[in-house]
């Protein structure tokens, strides 16, 4: 599969780079998927919650009331999570939620959502952008030029390039990650696939192994 290279007016220009067939016209395997973008959501937990127990709560030691006599059920401390200001019962601690799965199942994930793309022809060959400082204002012409201004686009560098990132940061559909750091659930969130000229061959060393 062949696409057309654009320049940042948004026009051909005359130069063409092959999708390998090997990451872009696999068969996509929609469980890969599924495994892969529950990964990354799961990963995305800080699982920082937490609830005070027993041992942990500051109080008195006391002995509320004598133990029998009074009618009501014995009380031996005002810590007990039957008191306002108590423990709490079976309460939320810390963990940590990242789940493992094998590379090539990863890597099956993303050749899976990327032959998505490339089968509803939501993937864009941009010729090398450089920005010589951060200029949001830059950015947005771009995206207008390529018609992808309304559209949720991702941008796939080749390597991290701070000024793009920068110039990209405030843009609230616009996301920019280089090939190192792509994944499977930012290419299906995304409805445009924008690969900066260069990003294609590392992408494709990275997944054929």
């Amino acid at each position: 599969m062949k696409i057309s290279i654009l320049d940042k007016t948004g026009k051909e220009t005359g130069r063409e780079v092959e999708l390998s067939d090997t990451v872009f016209g696999i068969e996509p395997n929609d469980h890969a998927i599924y495994l892969d973008v529950k990964r990354y959501l799961a990963a995305q937990r800080q699982g920082t919650h937490k609830s005070k127990q027993k041992w942990e709560i500051t109080g008195s030691t006391r002995k509320l009331k004598k133990q029998k006599g009074t009618g009501t059920a014995r009380a031996g401390s005002i810590k007990s999570p039957l008191f306002r200001g108590g423990a709490r019962v079976f309460g939320p601690q810390p963990r940590n939620y990242d789940i493992k799965l094998n590379q090539k199942v990863k890597a099956l994930a993303r050749k899976s959502a990327l032959a998505y793309k490339a089968k509803d022809n939501n993937i864009t060959i941009l010729e090398n952008v450089d920005f010589s400082a951060p200029k949001t204002k830059e950015f947005i012409s771009l995206l207008n030029n390529l018609s992808f201004a309304d559209s949720k686009t991702l941008f796939v560098l080749p390597e991290d390039n701070k000024n793009f990132y920068l110039s990209a940061r405030n843009i609230q559909k616009a996301k920019v990650t280089p090939v190192s750091l792509l994944n499977t659930y930012d290419v299906l969130n995304a409805s445009k696939l924008i690969f900066i000229e260069g990003s294609v061959e590392k992408l494709e060393e990275l997944l054929v192994k």
